[in-house]
């Protein structure tokens, strides 16, 4: 286990094919969040606190994982900052993102209904005719996003309520990583407030259920359940 100093809110460890066979362990292990990869984030920030002076953080921190084949892994852990909620400027200006930036996701949501309706499957000729006017639409229950990167994922996770009473999964399909979110218990418009959010990291990618078989066939599933959750430290 190597350990390098960024600065004084980030560290690098590098861990060697070699090191990473001995903790039995990869880059999923990291991506799930499981209680072997906790272990070893504790020994590093352990061992960096002894060579390099590093103090672990009083908040969350970011944690980017970099696979390096033939050598093994390097993971940069990077502090976060909080809002000082005492600093008014601070927190109007940061409240303010959020309003353009829910406001930006609001567009690109609306937008990508048209794309929600391209990506269903054409309705077989004996099948029931839609809803007359004036009648219910039922909203599809769940969406897929694609991510280009894991710190896209880890970024919108980590913006996501602990509360949120939605089901979600996540794979990797050639190169690109794919969240499934369920409405699950939660109410349409909670869940739709986290669809809009996920367009802000990613890009929506199917709400049908062929392109879900799709993936689930040819993807590979890091996160069977609950990875929102399991993907905040």
């Amino acid at each position: 286990m190597k350990i390098e100093r960024v600065d004084d809110k980030t560290v690098k460890c590098f861990l060697s094919n070699e090191e990473l066979e001995e903790y039995n362990i990869d880059y999923k292990d990291f991506i799930a969040r499981t209680e072997r990869a906790r272990e070893v984030m504790q020994q590093i920030i352990e061992t960096a606190s002894e060579e390099v002076g590093y103090k672990p953080p009083k908040f969350a921190f970011d944690l980017q994982i970099m696979m390096m084949p033939e050598q093994g892994m390097v993971l940069t852990l990077s502090e976060k900052d909080p809002i000082d909620l005492n600093d008014k400027e601070q927190v109007i200006s940061y409240l303010k993102g959020l309003k353009d930036l829910f406001q930006m996701a609001k567009e690109r949501f609306e937008a990508a209904g048209s794309a929600w309706k391209e990506a269903e499957v054409p309705p077989e000729k004996n099948s029931e005719p839609p809803k007359a006017s004036g009648q219910e639409i039922k909203h599809p229950d769940f969406a897929i996003f694609r991510f280009g990167d894991m710190r896209s994922v880890l970024a919108y996770a980590s913006v996501m309520p602990s509360n949120l009473r939605m089901k979600s999964a996540l794979y990797v399909m050639d190169g690109a990583y794919y969240l499934y979110l369920h409405r699950g218990g939660a109410s349409y418009e909670r869940y739709s407030r986290a669809c809009v959010q996920a367009m802000e990291f990613g890009s929506i990618y199917a709400a049908e259920e062929g392109r879900l078989v799709h993936l689930q066939e040819h993807g590979e599933c890091l996160i069977e359940e609950g990875a929102l959750k399991k993907l905040r430290f």
